[in-house]
Formats: C-alpha cells, structure tokens, sequence
C-alpha cells in the first residue's frame, strides 16, 4: 500500500442558471488575465517594472468598484485570485525557460475557473462552490477527501468538468515474474516479444472522410450565424469522440502491460522528430507520448519497472539470435534474413525481442553478450537474481546496477 498524488476529472451538469452564471464567470477571468497581462507586459516595456500578482490584486479590489466594473464583484473573489496566480506560474515557466512567453486568451467557448472550499462532501454526487449552489457531479469518490482547490472548466464542445488533485492509497499489483519488449509501429500499435501484435484503432483515420465533409460545410458558414455555431459543434464533437476512443484503448493497453508484466522495455522515440515527417497524421493519431506517458505513472503507482531503451539502439537491423547487425534496413522491408545465421525476422517482432534484451542489460548492468532470453518465456532466474524482490515492488533500481549500466 502507497500513498500516490492522484488527479481525477469528473463530468459536472449545471443547470440552466449556473451555465449563464459560469458563462459570465468565465469571461470575468478572461478580462483580467488580458488585462493584467497587458498591464504587466507594458509596465516591463516603458520602466522595467515587473509587477507580480499581488500588485494586480490590489487594483483588482478597487476596480471591484470603479463604475463600468461592478461585474467584477458578481465573480467569488478565489476565481479572479487564482487567475492572477496562474499567471504567475506562467511567468515563473517562461523565465525558468520551460514555456513560452503568455499569451492572450481570446473569447471562445472553453473557459475555466478554479475554486476554493467546495463545501458538500463527494460522496453524495454533489459539490457547492461559493455563490454556484450545488452542482451534480456524475460520480461520487467516498474514499477521496475534500480537495481545497478545484477546477471547473467547460470545453469546445460544452460539456462542464471538474479537476482536482488528492492523496489516494493504492495497492501494489503482485509480482508475475515475467518480462516483456513493446515495440510501438503504425500498422500495429504495439508488439510483444511474447509474439502478440496489438492493432491499431486509427480512430482519427476511421472519421477523416466524415471530418473533411463537415469542416468544408463549417468554412461555408458566415461567422457569426447560429448555423456556423451548429456546425462548429458538430466538428467539436467528431473531435472529441475520437480522443475519447483514443484514450479508452491506450488505457486498455497500458493497463493490461502493467498488469501482465514486472519489467516493461520500450524504445525511446522521438516523436517530435516523427511527427514532422511523411507520417505525421498517422504518428499524431496513434499518440506514442500519451503511451509512454501513461506506462511511466502506472509503473509507479503499481510497482513495477519500466526502462527506454535509446533510440539509437538498432532494435529493428540487429538479429535477436546471433547479434549480427545489418548496415542498412529500408522501411519497406517488413521481414528479412540474418546473413550470420540464416534466421527469418519479422521486423517488430525481432526489435521487440531486441528491447527486452537491451533492456535488461540496462537494468543488470552486464554485457549483452550474457543475455539470450526467449521472447516467449519469462524472465531467467539468474537475471532477476540482480533485480530483489523489493526493489521490482518498489519501482526503484539498485544503485550499483545503474552506476554499471552508465559505465557501459
């Protein structure tokens, strides 16, 4: 049992008034996020002035009653210091250099707002933020405490969710002794050593036909009509119906590896790069990030190991017997024969079997030469001897492995 910092995002139905209160919440904090932006960036231009958010506060509260800017006062006073808080964060990642500089939000249809003691407990399907009443929720957490901040935020499509963060207990998953080598492709979106091909759902593929019909009629709509408004929001929701069956398989996957196996090894892709290639719609849809995003956090919550092979390994030109490796492997060329040994290779399959081997290397800090592992076995005895029990439930490495394994 360990105690993990877990984020939930819940479906909330507001109801005919709190949607108008929230629609005017929302642009309250859009007005004060350009606005102080722009006072701040302007302030930095002419004096070299840099101004944080609890200067802005201070003339929030008297704009609260200048004439013209009463509305400001209809917002909960948390909504509007929370913004001015966000907007420092931003300036603290931009100077860090872990983002780019803040930009204006312009008025669409999505919007948020965060809050500050919700009042009801979760287990009734219902929370009260301040001056909103009670709002359904379509799930209630009984083993969730009441988190201090929460945000309500409403997407293009119009559908209202709630965002919070809590500390959770979760259960360790038991030990399978078993291992395994995931190569990621675009045909199949996974391959097992174990010999199992996964296909992919290209689920953004599956609708692109559909999509183009309905974003040429949008383009034909005079902006500003409720017609373009209906039809913004049918293409709104062919988007967001193929995220949903994005995640629901990639969730099924990962959770089933986690699940299924100790030590998961994976290539460590870079999807940037990919991405502005031939392939790039195909590399957007299949979502190789969210994959290894989503192995990364559940082998931690659940104990178990996950290592990235680097992406220089050749993984797909090296034979999975003999370790010969071929000078030059064109992407068409989906299976092919060692010259050393004469063995046929399926091109996944050999590069999955590749990263398991490459990856417990990684992780006993020894000579790949002493590793010839099946792909359809589970891991030998005398390599897990090097991984104690503990340290797979742990997540964790043992220090003189890694040190090794950097030496190599």
């Amino acid at each position: 049992m360990s105690t993990i910092t877990r984020s939930y995002r819940i479906r909330a139905y507001p109801n005919g008034a709190q949607r108008r209160l929230l629609d005017r919440w929302f642009g309250a904090t859009r007005w004060l996020w350009n606005t102080a932006l722009e006072i701040r960036s302007e302030a930095y231009r002419e004096c070299g002035l840099r101004l944080t958010g609890n200067d802005l506060s201070r003339w929030l509260t008297s704009w609260k009653h200048t004439a013209g800017h009463e509305w400001l006062a209809e917002a909960p006073a948390t909504c509007l210091t929370q913004c001015l808080r966000d907007q420092d964060a931003a300036f603290r990642n931009f100077f860090a250099g872990r983002a780019r500089y803040p930009r204006f939000k312009r008025k669409n249809t999505c919007g948020s707002v965060r809050f500050q003691d919700v009042g009801l407990a979760w287990a009734h399907r219902r929370m009260s933020p301040p001056k909103l009443g009670a709002l359904k929720l379509a799930e209630s957490l009984p083993k969730v405490e009441r988190p201090d901040l929460m945000t309500l935020s409403r997407d293009a499509v119009g559908r209202y969710h709630v965002s919070f963060s809590a500390q959770v207990k979760i259960e360790l998953l038991p030990i399978m002794q078993r291992s395994v080598g995931v190569d990621l492709g675009l045909t199949h979106l996974a391959t097992l050593s174990t010999g199992e091909k996964i296909p992919n759902p290209k689920r953004y593929h599956a609708r692109l036909r559909y999509l183009r019909q309905q974003q040429r009629c949008l383009a034909r709509r005079q902006k500003g009509s409720r017609r373009r408004e209906k039809q913004r929001l049918r293409v709104a929701r062919v988007h967001a119906r193929v995220k949903q069956e994005r995640q629901c398989a990639l969730h099924r996957l990962t959770t089933r590896l986690v699940k299924e196996f100790d030590l998961i090894c994976i290539e460590d892709l870079n999807v940037r790069g990919l991405a502005r290639g031939l392939h790039a719609r195909a590399i957007h849809d299949v979502a190789f990030s969210e994959v290894r995003r989503q192995l990364t956090y559940k082998s931690d919550w659940y104990g178990k190991i996950l290592v990235a092979v680097d992406r220089w390994y050749p993984s797909s030109k090296r034979c999975s017997e003999c370790r010969y490796t071929l000078d030059a492997l064109r992407l068409d060329e989906r299976r092919w024969q060692c010259p050393g040994c004469g063995a046929w290779h399926d091109r996944d399959l050999n590069a999955a079997r590749n990263l398991l081997t490459e990856g417990l290397r990684q992780l006993a800090g020894c000579d790949d030469r002493d590793l010839r592992v099946d792909a359809g076995d589970a891991c030998p005895e005398e390599t897990l001897v090097q991984v104690l029990a503990e340290e797979a439930r742990s997540g964790q490495r043992n220090r003189a492995c890694r040190e090794q394994a950097r030496l190599h």
